[in-house]
């Protein structure tokens, strides 16, 4: 959808000064603040075909508008992505870069010694957004599966080897109080192969997989059975996000009226939610944007994620990323992740 320039003009006002107020913005106040060339009436007609649009709404019965998800994301990719990639990262106190901490860190320390410096880094960013800031280790690109062998050891015995691009290994034996069908195993190895080939551990469609509808019950129960086989790596990049400011998260969405945050902190903890959409960031060369509705989850459509990658020549290896609420600045986070996700790929090319 392209507005007309005046359009997203107001757009952009109504954006800002929510951001800045968290107050809705009627039309007299822009005709007032903001020098449109265009009648009072003008600008009430402009802000009522955004809304029909779906780029604002009313949050009561008051003249003033609000963004909605819609507006958020025409607001960020047509105006905010124009900026540099070092748009918003001058802070209080003199200009920041994820290295001021992590870069003497890591210099001193050997290669297995980088989670340092990208635990500083997420605690750099959330000092300086204020928001909750996530650093994947390198260790999420070796997570894709690339084969899986299903092999009955004995007749009760079954033994899951699940091998990844990167050449890890996991290897995984489960006992059955009865004899398992050498037709159910077989069947169980080429299906996985086929749906799972290539599909990253720890991403809901593993689970789909190895539970779905249409799977007969023999070969559903056998599937949830030796689902752990396919846990294991999932978990250990779990506790390798690198997290900071889960508090002041919390706390701006508490501002904000949100009031499910005990089943938002426990995604949080769980971490899984994050990991996924952190594999599609992996996946996106420019900065990745998930606005509200996007989110997916529901206690998550209450927030919005800006990250971008860093890593070495035509590599992705991990991803910065910061996490807060719908109504938050873009234009400066957006250049506080791309500042950071430059900075952390100096660093890697350095001692990857």
């Amino acid at each position: 959808m392209t507005l007309k320039p005046r359009q997203e003009d107001v757009l952009r006002a109504v954006v800002e000064e929510y951001i800045a107020s968290g107050f809705p913005v009627g039309s007299k106040f822009l005709s007032e603040r903001y020098h449109f060339n265009a009648a009072p009436s003008t600008i009430r007609n402009d802000l009522a075909e955004l809304e029909e649009l779906g780029m604002l709404a009313h949050p009561h019965t008051s003249a003033g508008r609000v963004p909605t998800d819609e507006g958020y994301r025409y607001y960020v990719e047509s105006i905010v992505g124009e900026r540099g990639p070092t748009a918003g990262a001058q802070v209080a106190g003199g200009r920041w870069t994820a290295s001021v901490l992590a870069r003497d860190s890591a210099q001193q320390r050997v290669r297995s010694e980088i989670d340092e410096a990208l635990q500083a880094t997420a605690e750099a960013l959330s000092r300086v957004t204020e928001l909750l800031a996530v650093v994947s280790s390198p260790s999420l690109t070796s997570t894709t599966i690339k084969h899986i062998e299903v092999l009955r050891l004995q007749p009760s015995l079954v033994m899951v080897v699940v091998i990844t691009t990167s050449g890890r290994v996991i290897k995984r034996v489960f006992g059955f109080e009865q004899p398992v069908d050498e037709g159910l195993v077989d069947y169980a190895r080429a299906y996985l192969n086929e749906r799972l080939g290539g599909v990253q551990l720890g991403t809901r469609l593993v689970d789909t997989t190895l539970s779905g509808a249409e799977l007969g019950p023999h070969e559903r129960a056998f599937l949830q059975a030796i689902m752990p086989a396919f846990r294991v790596v999932a978990e250990e990049d779990a506790q390798a996000l690198h997290m900071g400011g889960t508090a002041k998260l919390l706390q701006r969405l508490s501002a904000q009226g949100l009031t499910n945050l005990d089943e938002l902190l426990a995604m949080l903890e769980e971490r899984y939610n994050l990991l996924e959409l952190l594999y599609d960031a992996l996946r996106t060369d420019n900065v990745y944007l998930r606005i509200g509705h996007e989110m997916g989850t529901p206690p998550l459509q209450a927030c919005s994620l800006v990250a971008a990658n860093y890593g070495v020549a035509n590599r992705n290896l991990g991803t910065v990323s910061v996490l807060g609420p719908t109504r938050m600045d873009y234009a400066r986070v957006i250049g506080v992740v791309r500042s950071a996700a430059a900075e952390l790929s100096q660093l890697v090319e350095e001692i990857w």
